[in-house]
């Protein structure tokens, strides 16, 4: 073989060794993105999911009418209690003018 013949193996070798690590990395970005895609899709019906389960408006409203009744009985419960402190407090300090 002369020198240029050499060359032309050597070149092409070369040539061949790029374009099969080229071909190599070209796969597994194509792998990569096709799992970047699959993600995107899960995550996007992942929302709908739970946006339509866990978070609609009106569940919300009707949580929040239940909360506000609860919260308004507590208080009728405290207003109760109130009065009867009251009349309790009232009968002692009338009790004790009377009795003087």
């Amino acid at each position: 073989m002369t020198i240029t013949a050499e060359l032309v193996v050597f070149i092409i070798t070369v040539f061949g060794a790029v374009s099969g690590v080229w071909w190599r990395v070209e796969s597994k970005v194509k792998v990569a993105e096709d799992k970047a895609e699959r993600a995107v899709a899960d995550l996007a019906q992942h929302r709908v999911h739970s946006a339509e389960t866990f978070a609609t408006k009106a569940g919300l409203q009707e949580q929040t009418a239940q909360l506000l009744r609860a919260i308004e009985g507590v208080g009728n419960r405290i207003d109760g209690v109130h009065e009867r402190l009251d009349r309790v407090f009232e009968q002692r300090t009338s009790n004790r003018r009377t009795s003087n």
